[in-house]
């Protein structure tokens, strides 16, 4: 009785637990979370101890003391520092739960495609260590197409684009199955360090992870305009000449002179995942087109770059920042009524 009193109200969790940002999302709840993978640690006599984790350590990065760190524990999507994404994952199942009894849910965690199993294995122990009842993996590509409201189970061809923070996940979907799919290492963080990197050689100008990603945000384009000049930031920094504080004037394409590369890498990384795609399954892609979803998908323009490039159009899908998260919460609901077959253990 007990038993079956913990299971009704241990509540279940699928976690999208991004490089740049964490959804969690909670059955009949919807998303509870939605903060950036950060977490601030203070070194103190050879002991790391956490002060703060999600929005409020995002505000201390590059703005610490020496003996406290920023930490993102996630890169490329993968756990870079598995003891501090212990921690974090710990932290958001405390604040879904607001700290009640039954902290012991299920949890179901999207990886990227190309994750080893030796990564796999890292984010589940990780879960496990912070409290988990059961996990259970899914593919980051697979949860975007159902949280997109592709139709995975159908005979007929899918694509997707995932841009997340750390990867690009491209994939071909069909039969409830992955036919094809590749994992970039290039999305959002990508972007940023080629716009601070822009910065420093054009305009001799220093400026900071959180500087770069406001930019990006507010006048990033994947490609310039007629009307990319008109469009600019006031973007403060440290003079790389004599070490003084410096405002210089960005444009929107100057932004999309940066972003070159990283953009061109996706374009190719999606008309290679064509070439590699069964004719029979082009052929229906031609007709439902590119989806795109995370956060890169909201940049102005890339839609119509990879359309361009591609030669299929390329659409955003309606929800594209909660569609990784929105898709595994749908993947442990099914497996809660019927077992899945997306799902994995390591």
């Amino acid at each position: 009785m007990i038993r079956k009193l913990f299971g009704m109200l241990s509540t279940d969790m699928a976690i999208d637990l991004g490089t740049a940002n964490t959804l969690v999302y909670v059955n009949g709840r919807g998303i509870v979370v939605n903060e950036p993978s950060v977490v601030a640690v203070a070194n103190l006599n050879s002991r790391r101890e956490v002060l703060a984790v999600g929005n409020d350590a995002k505000q201390m990065l590059g703005r610490t003391p020496g003996y406290i760190q920023a930490i993102r524990p996630l890169r490329d999507g993968v756990i870079a520092d598995f003891e501090v994404a212990e921690e974090m994952i710990k932290y958001f199942i405390k604040k879904v739960h607001n700290r009640g009894i039954f902290t012991s849910p299920r949890i179901v965690i999207c990886v990227p495609f190309g994750a080893t199993a030796v990564e796999r294995r890292a984010i589940q122990e990780s879960a496990e260590g912070a409290g988990a009842r059961e996990v259970y993996l899914i593919e980051e590509p697979m949860a975007a197409a159902i949280g997109a409201g592709l139709p995975i189970t159908e005979p007929k061809g899918s694509i997707v684009v995932d841009i997340g923070g750390g990867t690009t996940e491209v994939a071909v979907i069909s039969l409830g199955g992955i036919v094809f799919a590749s994992s970039l290492r290039v999305g959002g963080d990508r972007m940023d360090e080629e716009i601070a990197t822009y910065a420093r050689k054009n305009f001799n100008l220093l400026i900071g992870e959180s500087t770069a990603e406001r930019i990006k945000k507010e006048i990033g384009a994947a490609v310039c305009t007629s009307t990319s000049k008109d469009v600019k930031m006031s973007v403060k920094g440290r003079s790389l000449l004599d070490g003084n504080p410096k405002d210089i004037e960005l444009t929107q394409k100057h932004v999309a002179e940066a972003l070159m590369d990283p953009i061109s890498a996706i374009a190719s990384g999606v008309k290679a995942a064509l070439e590699k795609t069964p004719p029979e399954l082009v052929a229906d892609i031609v007709d439902t087109g590119i989806t795109l979803t995370g956060g890169g998908a909201l940049l102005p323009n890339l839609s119509d770059v990879i359309s361009h490039i591609t030669g299929v159009a390329a659409k955003v899908a309606e929800n594209p920042l909660n569609c990784v998260v929105l898709g595994t919460g749908k993947a442990l609901l099914e497996t809660k009524r019927n077992g899945s077959v997306l799902l994995r253990t390591y």
